[in-house]
């Protein structure tokens, strides 16, 4: 197990104040991404030009609007899934459960363009309703997607996608809505998995926004 290194600070007092553009690449990394959890993962498949799939997961990935509904993850520099996205327009991404860990996590290596990480993780291409990429058989809900634009950011890439169709398995639709305990999705927590507690608050009256 790699260990990143912080750099040393013994007058911390009531706690530290950190200039990000002080400290090294690795350590910024560590601090961030522990700080900004847990993180739902966006696990995207893709296909290029040729019809080759392609299949990563990515936790820099957020809802940024419902009206309707935009999603956005981020891609750090130029990889398969960034540039068949740019050459196809679209995208789905298929929502990973506990169930599904594993597999997810075997499609995260540095695979070529000539490797189906569908194979690799051993997971079923199945043909989506109304985008070109196929989705992921076995997880519980898929969101399609058309490119809206691309982003650069720092070393990010923003891949900001128009939500056109939603697949959700009836295991995890009760009471007319996603039961998002059922759904039991793989969240990120640094650079380990975690899961949803089963304890959380009352739930809240919708935003005033939703029904204008």
């Amino acid at each position: 197990m790699t260990t990143i290194t912080t750099p040393a600070d013994t007058t911390i007092g009531a706690g530290l104040e950190i200039d990000p553009a002080a400290w090294p690449k690795p350590a910024v990394y560590q601090l961030v991404t522990s700080l900004v959890v847990p993180r739902p993962i966006a696990w995207v498949s893709t296909v290029d030009p040729d019809g080759r799939r392609n299949l990563a997961p990515y936790s820099y990935f957020t809802l940024v609007a419902d009206h309707p509904p935009h999603v956005a993850f981020s891609s750090i520099g130029e990889k398969d899934t960034l540039r068949n996205i740019r050459a196809v327009g679209q995208f789905v991404i298929n929502v990973a459960d506990q169930r599904l860990l594993e597999r997810m996590d075997n499609s995260a290596g540095h695979y070529g363009p000539d490797v189906d990480e569908f194979q690799m993780a051993g997971v079923t291409p199945a043909p989506s309703r109304l985008v070109l990429p196929d989705r992921v058989q076995q997880a519980r809900a898929h969101l399609e997607c058309e490119l809206v634009d691309v982003h650069p950011v720092g070393n990010g890439n923003i891949v900001v996608g128009r939500v056109v169709h939603v697949h959700v398995d009836r295991e995890v639709w009760r009471d007319g809505r996603v039961d998002s305990r059922l759904l039991d999705p793989v969240l990120r927590l640094s650079r380990c998995y975690g899961r949803l507690s089963p304890e959380v608050t009352a739930e809240e009256e919708p935003a005033p926004h939703v029904f204008e």
